[in-house]
């Protein structure tokens, strides 16, 4: 699932078609059910299936004010699912998709432009959306099967790369009236598809023949809840509700998009960015930065109490955010030279010196949740992992058979023990010191460059680098505006850059786009690093075609032990929850457990008078 999972299609509630012409346009050559439900789970059963509104929603919510947050970098186009252009922050309010997910299950889908689907409980190798009637586009045209057909035919033929590949398996898109789309796939292995074509916004088809590759600020047709309204080139973009949206009594959208308006704010700087939050441009900030957390809430509106702190709790995976190294560089090919330059980084002097101690090392890619690998491996594991040692160089082996951690250092900004130990690494790696510099084996002086955008990061990095120069390396900062890391990271111009890996409860197919071989030589592709393993290969597929939740947890650890023991990022921290900050206007009820849940906020109107007052001074 896109940044939320994978999937089994499972049942929930289940009745038989009602028509003869229906069972017949459903038929397959097995002889298993066919069922048609309300929402679909990967493995699981759907909770809320009959709720009459999600239990983190408040139905009762009043309508009205502004949410208003940052943005970084600057915007040009729209349309974010194309290949060309920066698109604006925020455009997932202009569409709706076919269901929507649950935030408190780990990949359940519930009905939105759809009002359910029908499938082969056993051939699942084709899957039928019911289109709600009732739907409409802005202009109040019917959403039809055509728009949809017309919608992933332009994704899957003009689309990012890493979302062409993440849909691959859709074989062919089959109108069988104007409310029913059937997707037919290319084999039945890959359960997670049934749910994921329900994931991506619909769009209208005259708008996508029209308008889907230009580069533009006008957005494509959509039926969501939201339309666009003011834009500032640069600025700001803002985004007004509908209130003539069609699917606002929908049990998914009751007590959710209460705002009047949502507008985010673009600054160049994190730094600036909080200056602007002090001062009231926006209202509501994702606190990143442990400093700002720990001291730096202590500004006049603050102590005035017009400002909340709220560390909300979180049962997904920590995003592992790390410094990934571009193994489509020859100096990275080596497992001990990766190795050595994760030596290089000292967490602990980073937590107690520029962190305040708040983060948490990242032990794990699925780290703080049931799918982190522990320990050594366990016996259904190792039934996993046998079959595949005889793929991984030594090295790796070792390190997917051990009870993992990360070295540890004292803390007292020298880390000796770790660098003496990454200087042998390379020297083992045929690596050799002249002249104080370190060398390649072919001779070349070891020089990497650290490609980054922003600020945020700079002082974490700078650190690391002096350590890479202690043990040889020729090693600088390069930083450069948003259009060009984009551009340069798209087509993999860098030797290391940061990246950050966010998981679900549920991975599944997506993590081919990730680790997968063949996502490492498609541009624009999410395999930053260029891992080509075949186990890893092995490992992802396995757990797209997982048949229960035990086997997602079983396939999510080993490739977890893969990934760690092949060395091929640089941990830098994490921290399991989100800190965040807003001025006291906002209102929640008990928040879903995997999400902040900002949809379904309200603003307080005797509170945002009170704010609006104080700014006024």
């Amino acid at each position: 699932m896109i940044n939320n999972a994978p999937i089994q299609a499972i049942l929930y509630q289940s009745y038989k078609a009602a028509t003869l012409s229906l069972l017949l346009c459903c038929a397959s050559i097995s002889q298993a059910e066919v069922i048609t439900t309300k929402a679909l789970g990967h493995n699981s059963s759907a909770e809320y299936i009959d709720a009459p509104y999600m239990p983190y929603a408040n139905p009762e919510a009043p309508k009205g004010g502004t949410l208003s947050l940052d943005a970084r970098g600057t915007f040009n186009a729209a349309n974010k699912w194309m290949t060309t252009g920066v698109a604006m922050v925020g455009t997932d309010y202009l569409y709706d998709t076919l269901m929507t997910g649950s935030l408190n299950e780990a990949f359940t889908m519930y009905p939105q432009l759809a009002t359910g689907v029908t499938y082969d409980t056993e051939d699942t190798s084709w899957i039928i959306y019911h289109l709600n009637p009732k739907a409409k586009f802005w202009d109040r045209s019917p959403v039809t099967s055509q728009d949809v057909k017309a919608t992933y035919e332009a994704i899957l033929t003009k689309g990012p790369m890493y979302i062409r590949s993440y849909l691959g398996d859709i074989k062919e898109i089959q109108i069988i009236d104007k409310h029913k789309v059937k997707f037919v796939f290319a084999s039945s292995d890959n359960k997670e598809i049934l749910l994921t074509v329900g994931q991506f916004p619909i769009f209208a088809k005259t708008s996508i023949d029209a308008d889907f590759e230009k580069i533009s600020l006008t957005p494509l047709m959509g039926s969501g809840p939201y339309q666009l309204g003011r834009v500032e080139a640069g600025r700001s973009v803002s985004y007004v509700r509908d209130p003539n949206y069609w699917g606002r009594n929908l049990a998914v959208n009751r007590g959710r998009y209460n705002f009047d308006m949502i507008k985010f704010v673009y600054y160049q700087s994190d730094e600036i960015a909080f200056e602007g939050f002090k001062s009231g441009q926006y209202r509501f900030r994702p606190e990143n930065k442990a400093s700002n957390w720990a001291t730096g809430y202590n500004f006049p509106a603050a102590k005035a109490g017009m400002i909340v702190k709220e560390s909300i709790d979180s049962q997904n995976p920590v995003p592992m955010q790390g410094l990934v190294m571009n193994m489509r560089r020859p100096l990275f090919q080596d497992i001990r030279v990766r190795e050595a330059l994760s030596l290089a980084y000292d967490f602990e002097w980073m937590n107690k010196t520029l962190f305040h101690g708040q983060y948490e090392r990242l032990q794990s890619f699925f780290h703080g949740s049931e799918l982190a690998a522990t320990g050594t491996p366990s016996a259904d594991e190792m039934a996993v992992l046998t079959a595949l040692l005889s793929e991984l160089e030594p090295r790796q082996r070792q390190g997917v058979l051990s009870d993992w951690q990360l070295p540890k250092s004292d803390g007292n900004g020298f880390n000796r023990d770790s660098l003496l130990k990454a200087r042998q690494l390379l020297l083992d790696a045929g690596f050799y010191y002249q002249d104080m510099q370190l060398y390649q084996p072919n001779g070349e002086r070891a020089k990497i460059e650290i490609l980054m955008t922003g600020d945020t990061l700079g002082r974490v990095l700078l650190p690391y680098i002096r350590n890479i120069e202690r043990l040889g390396f020729e090693a600088n900062l390069r930083q450069v505006d948003g259009p060009q890391y984009y551009e340069r990271t798209r087509s993999y111009d860098y030797d290391m850059t940061t990246d950050v890996f966010a998981q679900s409860l549920s991975p599944g197919a997506e993590q081919a786009a990730f680790w997968g071989s063949a996502a490492a030589d498609e541009v624009g592709n999410r395999n930053t690093i260029g891992i080509k393993n075949p186990a890893i290969d092995k490992v992802v597929e396995d757990l797209a075609d997982a048949e229960s939740r035990d086997e997602i947890v079983l396939y999510t650890k080993v490739l977890d032990r893969l990934l760690r023991a092949g060395h091929y990022l640089v941990p830098l921290y994490g921290k399991s929850g989100t800190n965040v900050a807003y001025w006291n206007q906002y209102r929640h009820t008990t928040l879903p457990t995997n999400a902040v849940g900002i949809d379904y906020w309200w603003v307080d109107k005797e509170a945002e008078a009170k704010v609006n007052s104080y700014l006024k001074r």
